[in-house]
């Protein structure tokens, strides 16, 4: 069985970060391990507390796993602080790790920044560089680029402008677009495009987490970057049009769509 590592937070609804991914993983038939840089209190309803993990303690983590059950692939979700951003990249680049996937955390749906400029730019210079692949939002690619986006045609110049200082596939999530939720995957020039129709519901807690772990698993397994892509898309779309009701807010998709 192949192995995925998901260094994110911890979400005690089980909506999001350490546990959507770990459902995500089981879903996908891979063997789901976890480094917890920080515990939530939260849920559909919002976020009501972070308590961030110390550095030593992630470094821990990660010494425990690399050091016994080495991961195929690694997700990267939430991290919150400059500090402990540091700490994750000098120990991945310590254990050669691969195929890591990074889903950089930085503007919540509404457009609100999720970190602090010091950390951001902690994210950018230590923490992009080592992962294979990166999948912003449009917000947060809008970040990383600098530009605006409001067309296809914006995200293919955003991801042009974050490839001059980033050697890694580059996937721009469209979900954030009004008339459907299309992706697109640039990698060293090339362009592909992932169609999405929108799907009508509230309930699209965790997406993001669940996207970069499904894609991460493609990658344990041995998938090209493309199918990766394309059968973590087709797993979250079935997943959101479960309609898992759950919660008196924005409530989670239904991981298990497919376990009955």
């Amino acid at each position: 069985m192949k192995k995925v590592l998901s260094i994110a937070g911890s979400d005690c609804s089980g909506g999001a970060g350490i546990q959507a991914d770990l459902k995500t993983m089981t879903a996908m038939n891979v063997y789901g391990m976890s480094v917890i840089t920080a515990l939530t209190a939260q849920n559909t309803t919002g976020v009501y507390g972070i308590a961030e993990t110390p550095k030593e303690f992630v470094a821990k983590q990660i010494d425990c796993i690399f050091t016994d059950i080495i991961p195929d692939a690694v997700k990267i979700g939430m991290v919150s602080g400059k500090e402990l951003v540091e700490v994750i990249a000098d120990k991945l680049t310590e254990y050669e790790a691969k195929f890591i996937v990074l889903d950089p955390v930085m503007v919540s749906t509404s457009g609100s920044r999720l970190l602090e400029e010091e950390a951001a730019q902690a994210l950018m210079k230590k923490l992009i560089p080592c992962a294979y692949m990166i999948t912003p939002n449009i917000p947060e690619a809008e970040v990383l680029s600098g530009l605006s986006i409001r067309s296809a045609a914006d995200m293919i110049n955003a991801a042009k402008e974050i490839a001059k200082a980033y050697q890694g596939a580059i996937l721009i999530k469209g979900g954030h677009g009004q008339q459907d939720a299309n992706d697109l995957l640039y990698m060293q020039g090339e362009i592909a495009w992932f169609e999405g129709k929108k799907i009508d519901t509230k309930n699209t807690h965790g997406t993001g987490c669940t996207l970069s772990s499904a894609i991460a698993c493609g990658l344990a397994k041995g998938y090209s970057l493309e199918k990766s892509v394309r059968e973590a898309k087709e797993y979250i779309s079935g997943a959101l049009g479960a309609g898992l009701q759950v919660g008196k807010g924005n409530g989670p998709l239904n991981h298990c769509f497919r376990m009955g």
